[in-house]
């Protein structure tokens, strides 16, 4: 394995194009669980902010478009909150959970007409969770960044890696790779040795990870990249949501899939496009410097805390800007 810096730019913004030349994102998430069921108290989370703060990521960093994607019951509340976005419904039963079948029929009908899909904000556990998950990196032919839930989603799947065929990114936070971890038998602690973690969950599942924390490590399993100093401001419920939607604008606009020789995969960044790393690293820096924007426009190098998720947003499109090449 070997350890790159990576100078990342990112292809000038096309001047003639529209909506369609940068691409529409898919982000599948939300919770709207029946309150007050006996038998289980967490039914009454409602989780709403998370995908619509990842749609209006997508957004800010230059995607065409963004496709809401929440239970039927909640999907209006995620729209008020980024009314920019376009809605699906996820189809509820009686208790306000999600539809297993028609919610992967939804996906599969979704598929053909985004980009890149992003799933897992606010999405909740269970069994129609588990299916959108496992639907989600079973497909080949869009690439998803895979975050929150759907990681705690598909560490309940037996022998994941049988069924992983997605060009995916996996976005987990220590605890979420712990899950991930125990279910695939690494035996790497993370907090001991968050390279030789990242690395070795990317080869079990042929994807790249980008293992958060206050020094985030991404890798494919052969090369690996982190992004140096931390920011505790990025320590807020939402942080993550911004980073796999700035993840999934990145690669709605920017993504090439790989050139396939024979067995080998071959990236195809001579394509003008960006492979699955680099969108991982660019998204990862990105997601960094805004928050440090964020820092140097309150007068400090570093704050304590008081940022929220949605400061973030507003700083995207200059950090993106001044990553771009020049003609």
């Amino acid at each position: 394995m070997t350890t790159e810096h990576h100078a990342i730019r990112l292809p000038a913004r096309d001047a003639k194009g529209h909506k369609g030349t940068f691409g529409a994102v898919a982000i599948v998430g939300g919770c709207a669980h029946n309150a007050n069921n006996e038998h289980n108290p967490d039914d009454g989370v409602r989780m709403i902010g998370g995908p619509a703060l990842a749609a209006l990521a997508a957004l800010r960093t230059g995607a065409g478009l963004a496709k809401l994607v929440m239970p039927e019951p909640v999907l209006n509340a995620g729209l008020i909150i980024a009314p920019s976005a376009t809605g699906i419904s996820l189809k509820t039963g009686e208790d306000q959970r999600i539809i297993a079948h028609l919610a992967a029929q939804t996906l599969d009908r979704l598929l053909p007409d985004v980009r890149a899909l992003v799933v897992g904000p606010g999405l909740g556990v269970g069994d129609a969770e588990q299916a959108l998950s496992l639907r989600a990196v079973q497909q080949e032919e869009t690439p998803v960044v895979i975050d929150a839930d759907a990681l705690n989603n598909l560490a309940q799947v037996p022998e994941l890696w049988r069924d992983f065929r997605a060009q995916a990114i996996l976005t987990p936070h220590p605890g979420e790779y712990a899950r991930l971890a125990d279910s695939l038998n690494i035996a790497i602690n993370c907090g001991a040795d968050p390279e030789s973690a990242a690395a070795e969950l990317a080869r079990r599942l042929g994807c790249v990870v980008v293992l958060k924390g206050a020094r985030t490590f991404v890798s494919d399993g052969q090369q690996l990249w982190s992004h140096e100093g931390d920011n505790p401001v990025l320590a807020t419920g939402g942080s993550g949501d911004v980073l796999a939607g700035i993840i999934g604008g990145l690669l709605a606009q920017h993504y090439r899939a790989p050139l396939v020789a024979g067995s080998r995969s071959i990236p195809s960044q001579g394509m003008g496009g960006l492979g699955l790393l680099d969108a991982a690293c660019a998204g990862v820096t990105i997601h960094a410097r805004a928050a440090a924007a964020w820092c140097a426009a309150h007068g400090q190098r570093t704050v304590t805390g008081g940022m929220l998720a949605t400061d973030l947003l507003d700083l995207i499109p200059g950090v993106v800007e001044s990553m771009r090449v020049r003609a």
